[in-house]
């Protein structure tokens, strides 16, 4: 079983890191990597930088680890970038495999499948995510907890401590909370109650000791300052909706998108468990059931939710999903069986609908793919042909379908929709442009209307070397500035600043950023915007 779960995890691997290469970053991927661009230029730090200061988001440790692997190519690209989470990927499809397999084969690999078609873990995979690698700590923790009658209490704990601690290190306060509520909910449904208790407080002085001395090491990083914003940003902002805010149920409904195939198919699923509560299977149903609940509730506290803080309850949710494939004997256990089986049937067909709608939508991105496109139509083709003939038979149906679905699906993303989405929102070639005109006539260069930690950091990830840019978000900002410099703007905002003050100059370059029109213009004379003073 042991050499099973490893072929499973490194094959998983394998499919985590194709195609990931080149230079080109786009998305929430931008920060983390001028993370790791800043950390190899100036050697590792307790905080990661962006513009030479320290970030108060984040500990240094999922960027040091970027560092290390990037460190024999001599520069972070995509592969270097991707890796500690295609590695936590990898885990969390082999503990999956594990947790399950000495129930039924079938069923593990059916929950891998699930797992594999769930969208918001197949998006982590392909990213710097550190929720991801919070998820792969979880699962390890849970993993133990489902076999905690094997250790001691010392010995259970001594296992499970470790783990908090690496979870804290990449995520602050949420890598610990993540873990330790998924070991809780296990303890609770065995229950373990004096080890509920001492894990329970034990965790709890944990969190708050690893607390105080990320606050102490932020106030000798950036002194007082630094550190309420470390303290804000990390704990009080997420919790009082200063860093944004959604509802109460945000992660309920809208995980029946985001979490699809695994979440919608799960919550029908729990009524199977019903007088089954004395079967060893349905334990390990129940726990990974309260687990996911879990990590739903808690993270539904603070105010701050977006869908990858809860990527922990994915595999939880694929195991639920495909636990009717265990059961025997129930009309709603083989109704479920049918439709999971329809999904997975229908899958190539659903990929092949959606790639030519991408085509008639965004014909400039998907023109540019050549080969790539032809050839992921035909794969779709040929998946969905065989799917229908294994329809037809009976042995391992189940597994064959869940199969052309998972190739379905991953095919469309790495030949189609993550080479559009890096086509579409490309900032490099522009970027690279704008400070090449720079290097060549050097003056201050002025970012107009681009947020600091929003699509000026786009800009920033592209260059291969430091820059401190000037920010304005108004004429009167420009005003305030003296002597000539560059200013570099959305196509927009350029037209209407046009028309205030037509004296200024025509673009130097123009270009697409960030799917947005953007040009860069020079100021020659800055009492220009006098008038708006």
């Amino acid at each position: 079983m042991t050499r099973q779960t490893l072929c499973v995890a490194l094959a998983a691997f394998g499919l985590f890191l194709l195609g990931a290469h080149g230079a080109s970053v786009v998305g929430f991927d931008s920060r983390f990597v001028l993370f790791a661009k800043e950390m190899l230029r100036h050697g590792p730090s307790l905080f990661p930088t962006t513009y030479g200061e320290p970030y108060p988001d984040y500990p240094a440790t999922s960027t040091f680890l970027i560092y290390l692997l990037s460190l024999p190519l001599g520069r972070v690209d995509l592969f270097s970038a991707w890796l500690p989470s295609a590695l936590a990927a990898a885990v969390i499809v082999g503990l999956t495999y594990r947790l399950v397999a000495p129930f039924s084969q079938r069923w593990a690999l059916l929950s891998v499948a699930m797992l594999l078609l769930t969208l918001t873990f197949l998006g982590e995979t392909r990213a710097v995510s550190l929720d991801l690698q919070v998820a792969a700590v979880g699962m390890l923790a849970f993993f133990f907890a489902v076999r905690g009658e094997r250790y001691s209490s010392i010995g259970l704990l001594a296992r499970l401590l470790p783990l908090l601690l690496a979870g804290f290190a990449l995520r602050g306060p949420l890598g610990l909370v993540v873990p330790a509520g998924m070991v809780c909910s296990q303890l609770l449904v065995d229950r373990q109650w004096r080890r509920l208790l001492a894990f329970s407080l034990t965790a709890l002085l944990l969190l708050g000791a690893c607390t105080v001395l990320l606050l102490f090491v932020a106030r000798g990083v950036g002194g007082e300052a630094f550190a309420q914003d470390v303290l804000h940003m990390q704990v009080t902002g997420r919790l009082d909706g200063s860093a944004g805010a959604s509802d109460a149920l945000y992660y309920f409904h809208s995980s029946l998108g985001n979490y699809a195939l695994a979440f919608p198919l799960a919550v029908p699923a729990l009524a199977l468990l019903w007088r089954r509560r004395n079967d060893p299977a349905a334990r390990l149903v129940i726990g990974c059931a309260l687990a996911a609940l879990v990590v739903m509730i808690g993270l539904s506290l603070p105010q701050a939710k977006k869908a990858r803080y809860i990527v922990a309850m994915a595999p939880l949710a694929a195991i639920v999903a495909t636990y009717p494939f265990q059961v025997a004997g129930q009309r709603l256990a083989v109704f479920l069986r049918g439709l999971s089986q329809a999904l997975w049937l229908l899958l190539p067909a659903i990929m092949l609908l959606a790639v030519w709608l991408g085509w008639r939508h965004y014909p400039q991105a998907l023109q540019g793919l050549g080969l790539q496109l032809w050839l992921c139509l035909g794969a779709l083709l040929v998946l969905q042909l065989f799917a229908l003939h294994r329809l037809l038979r009976r042995e391992r149906r189940a597994e064959w379908l869940a199969l052309g679905a998972v190739l379905a699906l991953w095919g469309s993303y790495l030949l189609v929709i993550e080479p559009a989405q890096r086509q579409l929102y490309d900032s490099r070639a522009f970027s690279l442009a704008v400070d090449a005109a720079v290097l060549k006539d050097p003056a201050p260069l002025v970012l107009y209307g681009m947020g600091r930690d929003a699509q000026a950091i786009k800009f920033m990830v592209n260059l291969d070397r430091d820059m401190q840019p000037l920010f304005a978000d108004s004429p009167e900002q420009l005003a305030a500035l003296h002597g000539r410099y560059y200013l570099m703007l959305g196509a927009e905002s350029a037209a209407r600043l046009k028309a205030e003050y037509p004296a200024l100059e025509a673009p130097l370059l123009s270009g697409s950023f960030d799917y947005n029109p953007f040009c860069l213009l020079r100021v020659n004379d800055a009492s220009l915007f006098g008038a708006a003073r």
